[in-house]
């Protein structure tokens, strides 16, 4: 890396003049000593120097592979663009600034009395270098004219899809067991530690259909069958080994060695890469290399996950201007997966909500997929959908914390071998239709509360109906879910996130026209949480309060 001090090089009293308001050293650089990495200072106006020392950094780079960070001591002759005059607010270092000559001035006098060349060739060069600006011919010698075609990517594949086009994402169950038992193979004499062990004997079960499939256990076959099937795969984000809410376990970590294992690695030979990579929380450095990789790789599965939904907002100018505006800016396609860890469990404001309205917000044209699903078939289901189908647009993923152990957040190895990704999932319970007077819409983990609630109280009359994917709102098929219940009285939509957040300003206008074609004297009423200046409460008391009252809105309101 390169640091650029902007003043010339008389040392720190003119650094000070400069921007001593906005330091807190004489030198740019001394941040690296916090990584102990080398720095090397040199002076801008020595071009000699300067190349010297950027050959000895990139070869020490290449022999230690570790950083090193080259100071470069220069200075800005003009402002920041041709419009600005930056001595209008530096003036007395643009007074000395203009009497500094230029570095190629410098230089061209070093050679001339080195008698390397003379004053005629000097005005030559410069010349030359003048008309190829002026003729619109490249400058820098060393140009590539033309382009590495090995390194081209065919987009063709991808382009001209709708995002309604159907998808197999079924899976031979024999298969899908075959590749479960080679993931739970370990080394010989590979030690786990006592909880994962658990876990790999639960799972162990779940491959045998002696226990119902959790999450982990459906996100990791996912991922199996995905590279059986010649997918390359690609995860980084803080913990994304273990999960941060220990759900996954891709990397195994012997107990007696500390060395690691990951099965994904060794399904069969020849598989494709299987790359995982335990990140800072650097989310804006992270999040957009991996919007760069998946521009350039649409046949992998490339996933970035949050420690916490809300870790995002670190990265929200890659989200904003890149992700979600990318194909729209610069026809770039995309198919980068985020994993935003969003539910409401009592743990504050900062570990609750992914913030969901910012994606609604930003969704437009068909540019991005905004989901939240709630079981693990659902997510094994959409994970495959986004390599399968040929289409290619990011997916924010707002992924359960609660729910990864939940009672009822359980699939069956059948929903995996057979299913797909469903939009949304209709009732699940034995009830008469013609009896529903109330229908409650809601996305996410309150589904599961709504539930227990509504069983407790034996209310046949209220159905509870799942949103699963939020954007592009699948309209058609929230109309043929609706279509048997003729007696509506009451349609609620339910969410835990404060009135302004969550997805009921972004998409109750979808619902409303849905239930106003079903009905029009239905009118769609809200249930949720008060306005709100912050995601959640911080009191587990107030919490469970308010949670209490939005369950009992959505029944009575």
């Amino acid at each position: 890396s390169t640091s650029y001090s902007c003043c010339s090089t008389r040392g720190a009293r003119q650094v000070k003049a400069c921007c001593g308001w906005a330091a807190s050293s004489t030198q740019t650089s001394l941040v690296a000593k916090m990584i102990q990495a080398p720095i090397l200072h040199v002076n801008g106006d020595d071009p000699e120097a300067v190349l010297f020392v950027t050959q000895l950094a990139i070869d020490y780079r290449m022999q230690y592979k570790r950083d090193v960070v080259i100071d470069l001591v220069c200075y800005r002759r003009r402002g920041h663009n041709e419009a600005d005059e930056p001595s209008g607010t530096q003036p007395l270092m643009y007074q000395q600034i203009a009497k500094q000559r230029t570095t190629r001035e410098l230089y061209a006098d070093r050679l001339v009395q080195s008698s390397v060349l003379d004053a005629e060739r000097v005005q030559a060069k410069v010349d030359e270098y003048r008309n190829a600006l002026d003729n619109g011919l490249h400058v820098v010698k060393s140009l590539v004219k033309e382009p590495n075609k090995e390194l081209f990517v065919d987009w063709r594949p991808y382009l001209g899809h709708a995002w309604t086009a159907r998808h197999d994402t079924t899976f031979d169950l024999k298969t899908l067991q075959e590749l479960s038992a080679k993931l739970l193979e370990l080394p010989e004499g590979f030690v786990v530690q006592r909880q994962v062990a658990k876990i790999y004997e639960d799972r162990q079960k779940m491959q045998a259909g002696g226990l119902p499939i959790n999450w982990g256990y459906a996100e990791t076959m996912a991922y199996a069958t995905l590279a059986f099937e010649g997918h390359p795969i690609r995860m980084t984000g803080q913990d994304i080994g273990r999960g941060t809410f220990s759900h996954r376990h891709a990397v195994l970590h012997n107990q007696k060695d500390a060395s690691t294992y990951i099965p994904l690695q060794h399904l069969y030979d020849g598989q494709p890469r299987f790359d995982l990579y335990d990140s800072f929380l650097s989310e804006e450095a992270v999040l957009a290399f991996e919007y760069g990789y998946s521009t350039t790789t649409p046949n992998a599965l490339v996933i970035w996950e949050a420690q916490f939904g809300d870790f995002a907002n670190g990265a929200q100018v890659v989200i904003d201007q890149f992700i979600t505006s990318g194909e729209h800016k610069w026809g770039r396609l995309c198919g980068l997966t985020m994993l935003l860890p969003h539910g409401y469990e009592g743990q504050g404001p900062e570990h609750s909500s992914a913030r969901l309205e910012r994606y609604l917000q930003l969704c437009a044209e068909h540019n991005i997929q905004v989901c939240m699903p709630t079981t693990p078939a659902q997510i094994y289901h959409l994970l495959r959908r986004q390599v399968i189908r040929p289409l290619r647009k990011p997916l924010v993923v707002l992924t359960p914390k609660s729910l990864l152990r939940h009672k009822l957040a359980i699939s069956t190895l059948e929903d995996q071998a057979e299913g797909s990704f469903q939009t949304v999932i209709p009732e699940i319970d034995a009830q008469d239709p013609k009896d529903v007077g109330r229908l409650i819409l809601c996305s996410g983990k309150v589904y599961y509360d709504l539930l227990e609630k509504r069983r407790a109280e034996g209310r046949d009359d209220i159905a509870i109906v799942r949103i699963e994917q939020l954007y592009p709102f699948p309209e058609d098929d929230l109309i043929e879910v609706l279509a048997p219940y003729k007696n509506l009285k009451h349609v609620v939509w339910c969410q835990e996130e404060p009135m302004n957040q969550g997805a009921w300003y972004c998409s109750q206008h979808h619902m409303r026209r849905i239930i106003s074609g079903h009905n029009k004297a239905l009118v769609l009423e809200y249930a949720g949480r008060d306005a709100s200046a912050a995601p959640a409460c911080g009191y587990a008391s107030m919490h469970a309060e308010q949670q209490e009252k939005l369950l009992q809105d959505a029944f009575t309101v």
